[in-house]
């Protein structure tokens, strides 16, 4: 699979975002798509993902309540919205691609996108 991101960039505390996974080279609703971030000096750390053949997604802990994955088959691509966003949430957001349903595990995921900033400062 082939994934590009898009849709970072700098937004003020408690500000909202959007970010975009395209998807190419693979069948699309056969795959699981995971949103992840990566932080300075800090580990990986995996955010939701979304099965796309059946819709059925997961959130980590720290995201639950804020951020939303939606798929579009249509265009092969999964969104992250991402509302009320802090300055902790300043990161790396990569997307990732694996066959068949989700798993919170970053290894389980094959293909990675190039990663898009995201900047949460005022």
């Amino acid at each position: 699979a082939h994934l590009v991101e898009s849709g970072g960039g700098l937004v003020q505390p408690g500000g909202s975002l959007r970010l975009s996974c395209k998807v190419s080279g693979v069948s699309f609703e056969k795959y699981a798509i995971g949103w992840f971030r990566q932080a300075p000096g800090k580990e990986r750390e995996g955010l939701s993902c979304i099965f796309n053949n059946d819709g059925g997604s997961y959130y980590g802990d720290s995201v639950k309540e804020r951020f939303t994955i939606s798929s579009d088959i249509t265009r092969s691509t999964v969104d992250l919205q991402m509302h009320s966003l802090k300055p902790e949430d300043t990161a790396i957001y990569y997307c990732a691609s694996k066959w068949g349903i989700c798993y919170s595990d970053d290894y389980e995921f094959d293909d990675w996108g190039q990663g898009t900033q995201v900047t949460v400062s005022s």
